[in-house]
């Protein structure tokens, strides 16, 4: 985390192990997800707030990168083992956790990107050596081998046939690590 986490106690001193339970699981917090910008935690006591009656409330806000937020906020009404200050620690914890996994797998989403796999045509191509040639959009020649062509189709490769390729540098210079076929027919 960028920054220790801050936890507050209302209405109560808490004891020694109620602070490392707290420490401990936000610590499996960062080590789910270490990109975590900011954390509060807050646990009010059961005299705290009529609504809860004799019950522990823990309220945790996380922040994390571009704008995504995970808040845990409400007590379960009327559960009686919320009494239990450690029980009420390890459910909003836990609830935090799954909340943090949802974010995490958005916010991924959101930053990866698919770079686009380049397309280009069989140049020329030596069915009998099993290897050949493609032209990128810019003219470029790419070497390929036919174990490089994806589902077993170099048989179906002849001049003019249109592929998609990833491009890595070989021995000899640039050359295709795999060939696809674009379409049923390459798309001739």
């Amino acid at each position: 985390m960028q920054v220790k986490a801050q936890v507050d106690f209302q209405g109560f001193k808490p004891s020694d192990q109620i602070r490392t339970l707290i420490d401990d699981n936000v610590g499996r917090l960062e080590e789910f997800y270490e990109r975590i910008t900011a954390c509060r935690v807050v646990m009010k006591s059961p005299g705290e707030r009529h609504k809860t009656g004799g019950l522990y409330e823990v309220n945790i806000h996380i922040v994390l990168p571009y704008g995504h937020e995970v808040a845990i906020e409400k007590t379960p009404p009327e559960d009686e083992r919320f009494a239990d200050p450690f029980f009420a620690i390890r459910d909003a914890f836990n609830r935090a956790r799954r909340r943090l996994q949802d974010e995490v797998r958005d916010l991924r989403s959101e930053i990866k990107t698919h770079e686009e796999q380049p397309i280009g045509t069989v140049r020329l191509i030596h069915p009998e050596e099993g290897y050949g040639f493609i032209e990128t959009a810019e003219g470029k020649e790419i070497y390929f081998h036919k174990n490089s062509v994806l589902n077993d189709a170099f048989a179906q490769l002849a001049a003019g046939t249109r592929v998609s390729f990833a491009e890595e540098e070989g021995e000899k210079g640039p050359q295709a690590s795999t060939v696809k076929l674009l379409g049923k027919h390459g798309l001739r």
